[in-house]
């Protein structure tokens, strides 16, 4: 496993990232317990979670999952960095979702709970709150931080603006402010490029790409359907995608064959090779996949083959030729 600084923090993490939303929902908690085994087993030490992932809302049946594998011991817990999130609502009443002081001390203390640890290494907000001010933000991680609740605080689904907004907040209180954000970012949606990939250079984030195989879109989806094996659903944004660039996708695959390696790989060894990348999150729903995504760290994608996928899939931008954010300029 190859290991990273998590931003401008003295953190160490993977540079894969085990995502958990499937636990719970698409996999049973046995399968669960047995892909986070094989994950410390790989040396994936980056787990990422959130209070909204589960079937019910407010249980965070995912942490709870989480939380019981940590209490079987093996010193689960400290091999492993715990990213959680929160923002979205746990409930039907006021106070129970955004960023206000009061939603952030509930959800801290209801994930560490289900958790059943006594920190959490990295704690997230799951969106941007418009209606929170950063002074109200900013003074409940810092209590968090102080008593020693939370380690780190990052972000997720923020523009380049709303990290510029809360770097410079937590600058004036003399806060180490965010280390990491969690943004969508894969080749067939690279918007963050623009400004949010920027943003977190400047300010020192790691970035930590979700979706990064698109909803699976990449992950060979056209060759599966020739032979006839199962593929995820297609609807909504899946087959969207599909639709809209199904050369593309078609482009990608003969690519991927041309160099012997599966799609889904190819599409995470890009991730790796893209500056101020930290890990993509990949959400196995079988040991097997975990196993297969590892392999991804093996490809090195030679300058060639990237001219080749920027290709096949542009920068985005008026003038995408150019790094970011001078993809603006003229």
């Amino acid at each position: 496993m190859e290991y990273t600084r998590l931003g401008r923090s003295g953190l160490s993490v993977s540079r894969l990232v085990l995502g958990t939303m499937n636990f719970g929902t698409r996999t049973s908690e046995e399968d669960s317990r047995a892909i986070m085994d094989r994950a410390h087993e790989h040396g994936v030490n980056f787990f990422d979670t959130a209070d909204a992932y589960g079937p019910q809302q407010g249980e965070g049946l995912t942490e709870q999952i989480i939380g019981r594998w940590f209490a079987q011991g093996g010193d689960r817990r400290d091999r492993t960095v715990l990213a959680t999130k929160a923002y979205l609502p746990t409930g039907e009443r006021p106070n129970e979702g955004g960023l206000s002081a009061l939603h952030i001390r509930r959800a801290v203390d209801a994930s560490l709970k289900r958790l059943r640890t006594d920190r959490i290494d990295l704690f997230q907000m799951h969106h941007i709150d418009r209606h929170t001010p950063w002074e109200e933000i900013w003074e409940a991680f810092g209590v968090l931080r102080q008593q020693g609740k939370v380690l780190y605080f990052g972000s997720s689904n923020f523009a380049g603006w709303h990290l510029a907004q809360a770097q410079e907040a937590a600058r004036s209180r003399h806060f180490l402010g965010l280390v990491a954000e969690q943004s969508i970012y894969n080749l067939m949606s690279r918007w963050a490029e623009l400004e949010v990939l920027p943003a977190a250079r400047h300010y020192g984030l790691g970035v930590i790409p979700y979706s990064p195989l698109h909803g699976g879109v990449l992950s060979g989806v056209l060759r599966k359907q020739r032979e006839g094996l199962a593929v995820r659903s297609g609807s909504g944004v899946w087959a969207a995608a599909l639709a809209d660039r199904r050369e593309a996708v078609e482009a990608y695959e003969g690519l991927c064959a041309g160099l012997g390696e599966d799609p889904a790989h190819v599409g995470l060894a890009w991730l790796l090779a893209q500056d101020g990348v930290t890990g993509p999150i990949v959400g196995p729903r079988t040991v097997e996949q975990l196993d297969g995504a590892v392999h991804a760290l093996r490809i090195t994608l030679d300058p060639d083959t990237l001219a080749e996928l920027d290709a096949i899939f542009p920068a985005p931008g008026p003038n995408g030729a150019k790094p970011a954010p001078e993809a603006y300029a003229w």
